[in-house]
């Protein structure tokens, strides 16, 4: 898996003139994840509006609770095709918890279709096991990517969910974590990125991420 680390350097200005939107859909700590984009150096735009989405240099996808209603919400506000057109146009896009699990094809929460820009599906973890799985967990990475960078594997992040996601091709997926059985807690191919665990309260680790995601943008924006 290849990625382009020479865009030139990154300063304070670069930063500061990212348009990086936070998606507005009823299904997120919004404000969480707009304080850390605010620690790593740049004023976050929290929007539902798909011009709004369309026109941002990277986008943030968070989310909460039932991938069925998440879906229903994306679908009211008619935000599917243009985040699967963000995807596609090569600008930075990182996914959050629920987030994660909606760019699967489709999820057993209510059989339920999802946004589809990553191969594979999101299943429950099996009742055996106390669910949700909530707490610190550490993560192994298996591939590099500029979100990940200076990251030790093994690190510690927290997670608070009761679904994991499959990648068909399980090259995508850059980290695991093991909770019963070894899952996929990052995805990741070219320009997306996706954390089942929510680095905006995983401290100085998971803010790392949101910092490396800003100077991944701005590198990328800047060309």
């Amino acid at each position: 898996m290849q990625f382009n680390e020479n865009r030139g350097s990154i300063n304070d200005y670069a930063r500061s003139e990212l348009k990086i939107v936070v998606v507005d859909y009823q299904s997120g700590n919004l404000r969480s994840v707009a304080k850390a984009l605010e620690i790593a150096g740049v004023t976050p735009v929290v929007s539902d509006a798909p011009h709004v989405i369309s026109s941002a240099d990277a986008v943030v996808l968070p989310g909460v609770g039932s991938g069925k209603a998440a879906m229903d919400a994306l679908s009211a506000r008619e935000l599917i095709d243009p985040l699967r057109d963000f995807v596609d146009s090569g600008r930075p896009f990182l996914g959050i918890c629920l987030g994660l699990q909606l760019l699967m094809d489709k999820t057993e929460e209510g059989d339920t279709a999802c946004l589809g820009v990553v191969s594979g599906e999101v299943k429950q973890f099996p009742p055996v096991l106390k669910v949700p799985h909530i707490g610190w967990n550490l993560v192994s990475f298996k591939e590099e990517h500029p979100v990940l960078k200076d990251i030790p594997s093994n690190s510690h992040f927290y997670f608070v969910h009761s679904y994991y996601a499959v990648p068909t091709n399980w090259q995508n997926a850059l980290g695991l974590t093991s909770y019963g059985f070894e899952f996929c807690s990052v995805i990741g191919s070219n320009n997306l990125i996706a954390t089942q665990f929510h680095p905006e309260k995983s401290g100085p680790v998971g803010l790392k991420i949101y910092r490396n995601f800003v100077d991944y943008s701005a590198k990328t924006a800047n060309g």
